[in-house]
């Protein structure tokens, strides 16, 4: 079931079928922390095993991401940190992905979550995920996964992507992300007119009600 949250209140592949197996060691780009570092964290009880928190670029996923991590007790992991050089230079083009591009990157990120929920610790995804056949290939032997939705308008989220440089997703792209998206119906969503903490804790609150 849906539920809306206010924090103003208190991508031609089957991705679906593409998950790879998990294997001990999951590859982790050079500079980002290991899946398996085996880091302390204070999971709360009523926290989910993983979460994915998805939406356009500029919605804020990377620092809501991370604020909602630490609510939870939760790691870290960045969806953009696993693309391949392929696809981050056809993205600093200015060329949309497509689904042939997405497929490897969907699973190795479904390789990396359940690769934390076997181990036991939660992890928090930062990821697009804007097709239901995306979070369906997230989520492939995954019945647990939950997912936030950071929504927001196309003017509000514009303006923020004027002030900010992504590291490779230009501006340019937004329009056919918003032309993607596939609203879940499922999802905790959060409006993202509010500062990262407001927002975060909304998430945080949804994800425990449900």
């Amino acid at each position: 079931m849906s539920r809306s949250c206010d924090p103003r209140d208190g991508d031609g592949t089957a991705a679906a079928g593409a998950a790879a197996s998990v294997s001990p060691q999951v590859p982790i780009p050079a500079g980002h922390a290991p899946v398996d570092a085996g880091e302390a964290h204070e999971a709360r009880p009523d926290a989910p095993l993983a979460v994915v928190v998805m939406g356009v670029s500029g919605c804020g996923k990377t620092s809501v991401g991370e604020a909602l991590a630490q609510r939870l007790g939760a790691r870290f992991v960045d969806a953009d940190d696993f693309h391949p050089p392929a696809n981050v230079e056809k993205m600093r083009r200015g060329t949309p992905l497509d689904d042939t591009d997405r497929a490897p990157w969907l699973a190795r990120l479904n390789a990396v979550l359940r690769h934390s929920v076997a181990k036991g610790d939660p992890v928090v995804l930062a990821c697009s995920a804007l097709k239901a056949r995306y979070r369906t290939a997230l989520g492939e032997r995954l019945p647990g996964l939950r997912i936030v939705h950071l929504a927001g308008s196309f003017e509000l989220i514009s303006a923020r992507l004027a002030t900010r440089q992504h590291r490779y997703m230009p501006p340019s792209l937004l329009a056919s992300q918003f032309e993607a998206l596939e609203a879940p119906d499922d999802a905790v969503t959060v409006d993202v007119d509010a500062s990262v903490e407001a927002i975060a804790e909304a998430a945080a609150r949804g994800l425990r009600r449900d």
